[in-house]
């Protein structure tokens, strides 16, 4: 019943959506000559703001400080996705609601990137109502090599809908995979020589990515999404982690009130660490042009804390 009541608003909006989108292609699109491009998650806005530069108008679907996971698209939405030259989303385990969008849109010129296309997604390792069986985890830009994949495949559309142009992008681009590989070298140096091995976060199953890239232990109180309920078994099994293993901190998660996280050291007397998944920005964050590469620094230093490095 939840799934059929899913899709029909999903059909709803769709409907509503291209009403909107029909209206709005009366109008002059792309006044400026800019590709416009809509994304849906910060990794993604911040890679094809990166890549496309002033050639480019690039827009969040999330408002800021939304949780990605929880988000539902408005008509408005999609009719911004159906006037736009360029459509970016991470994939069907991250936004289920975006390929109804795809086939519903009447723009015969609209290029869509799914971001996960190529990248080898690893099995979530909660399955509940939540997350059924052949569930897969959805947060690929938590490895810098996914990254990069990611960030040829935006290049690529770019360079599809704008070919006069495809030497900047093409430029931009490398550029800005040298940022991440040379941030992904820091990770290597940085982690390979902790005390501790092993993350304990108060929040939902994020960096499963980045633990198998760096060979770390990861343990979370929540499934990939975070409105999967922690069990008390759940809670247990972390305290227990902790306690067995004398680790001094516990991690919590970004634009979430962290009260798990906080239950779990008042019960083990640890200290908390913030640890940004990246899915999305506050308000101020966005309007100061925080940037995806920023998160994960700010992250390496807490990591670098909470694991005890050298």
């Amino acid at each position: 019943m939840k799934k059929i009541l899913f899709i029909f608003g999903i059909a709803i909006i769709i409907i509503v959506g291209l009403f909107f989108a029909a209206n709005f292609s009366r109008s002059p699109k792309n006044i400026s000559q800019n590709l416009v491009v809509v994304t849906s998650s910060f990794p993604l806005y911040d890679f094809a703001r990166a890549i496309g530069g002033d050639k480019v108008k690039v827009s969040l679907l999330l408002p800021p400080g939304v949780e990605a996971h929880s988000f539902e698209p408005k008509p408005s939405d999609i009719a911004k996705i159906n006037t736009a030259n360029i459509f970016i989303y991470t994939g069907e385990f991250m936004e289920p609601w975006a390929q109804d969008i795809i086939q519903g849109a009447n723009n015969k010129n609209l290029k869509v990137v799914n971001a996960s296309e190529g990248i080898t997604l690893i099995p979530s390792v909660f399955q509940d109502a939540d997350e059924p069986a052949g569930s897969q985890d959805p947060h690929i830009w938590l490895d810098f090599d996914n990254d990069k994949k990611i960030v040829a495949s935006i290049a690529a559309a770019l360079v599809a809908q704008d070919s006069a142009n495809a030497a900047y992008y093409q430029q931009q681009a490398n550029a800005y995979e040298a940022q991440l590989t040379a941030l992904d070298d820091k990770y290597q140096t940085a982690l390979s020589s902790c005390a501790a091995r092993k993350i304990v976060y108060g929040g939902h199953y994020a960096f499963g990515y980045l633990a198998k890239r760096y060979n770390l232990e990861y343990f979370a109180a929540q499934g990939v999404s975070p409105d999967a309920e922690p069990s008390a078994q759940d809670l247990i099994n972390l305290v227990t982690q902790i306690k067995d293993n004398d680790i001094e901190y516990v991690f919590y998660e970004e634009l979430t009130t962290p009260k798990i996280a906080e239950t779990i050291a008042q019960e083990t007397s640890v200290e908390l660490l913030l640890l940004s998944a990246a899915h999305n920005v506050s308000r101020d964050d966005l309007a100061a042009g925080k940037t995806f590469l920023q998160i994960m620094e700010a992250n390496l230093a807490n990591l670098k804390i909470g694991l005890q490095c050298n």
